[in-house]
């Protein structure tokens, strides 16, 4: 596969709403497979109920049953890949930060546990940590996934890169005031690790924090080819992947890493 067609979706989610959410989902997911019929389309961060309610366990989805549900349901309907954002399941009784990928006939091909919790908002008191990269295909192409906080470490989405993933999405409900962190990292890890970086991120307010869109698509070279700014939107663009390769070609940081030197200094 050289190009693939990808929508984000950057929602203004309902709080603590589940049944809401998912109306207004299937609506934005019919609207963009009927204008632009992408290969791949891409949820924000918690979906199911914005980030995130006090009363966490009175939503969470058992073992993300209810959202694969819904996602697989969907991905099949219309043959289309669904990286499914996040969403708050509970597993034996731990909360997890969850996200679901689905492939064109609606199978499950990863699931991911957000890896690094935000401090600031206490989430690591609700919510226990993933421990395992999110690595996986789509139409045969290699992709990652990280999620919101995750951006922010740059070691963690280096292993992703040396995975040699060729597109990384990034689901976030990142809030104001920090809108041009999001856009300067999400361009600053497509640079440094060569890749198609797709951040889709959710807009409005809840009683808590005041997200701030800026969903951005950005190719390997950090050009930007989707932009957003804090409206309800659905991002589309077409990625070029053999665009990465060109990339490379002309600056090859992969092939000039010094590997045997960093490891002297690892701390």
């Amino acid at each position: 596969m050289n190009k693939m067609k990808v929508s984000a979706i950057q929602l203004n989610l309902a709080f603590d709403n589940p049944d809401q959410n998912e109306n207004k989902i299937e609506k934005k997911i019919k609207k963009t497979m009927e204008t632009f019929q992408p290969d791949t389309i891409v949820l924000p961060e918690m979906w199911n109920v914005s980030f995130f309610p006090d009363d966490i366990q009175k939503n969470a989805d058992q073992e993300g049953k209810r959202s694969r549900a819904f996602l697989s349901r969907l991905s099949k309907m219309y043959q289309v890949n669904i990286v499914g954002g996040t969403v708050a399941a509970v597993y034996d009784d731990q909360y997890y930060n969850s996200s679901y990928q689905f492939d064109r006939e609606g199978k499950l091909v990863h699931t991911y546990h957000k890896v690094h919790l935000f401090s600031p908002s206490k989430e690591q008191n609700k919510f226990t940590s993933g421990h395992q990269l999110g690595i996986f295909e789509l139409d045969g192409v290699k992709v990652g996934i990280a999620t919101c906080y995750d951006l922010r470490f740059v070691e963690w989405i280096r292993l992703l890169a040396l995975a040699d993933i060729e597109i990384l999405f990034i689901p976030a409900a990142w809030p104001n005031p920090r809108a041009s962190h999001w856009e300067i990292l999400l361009q600053a890890r497509a640079i440094e690790n060569q890749l198609f970086v797709v951040g889709v991120n959710s807009v409005g307010t809840t009683d808590k924090l005041t997200f701030c869109g800026h969903s951005l698509i950005v190719d390997p070279f950090g050009e930007k080819l989707a932009t957003s700014k804090n409206e309800e939107v659905i991002l589309n663009a077409t990625l070029d992947l053999k665009k990465r390769k060109v990339t490379k070609e002309q600056i090859n940081v992969f092939q000039d890493r010094r590997p045997d030197l960093y490891k002297q200094y690892r701390m």
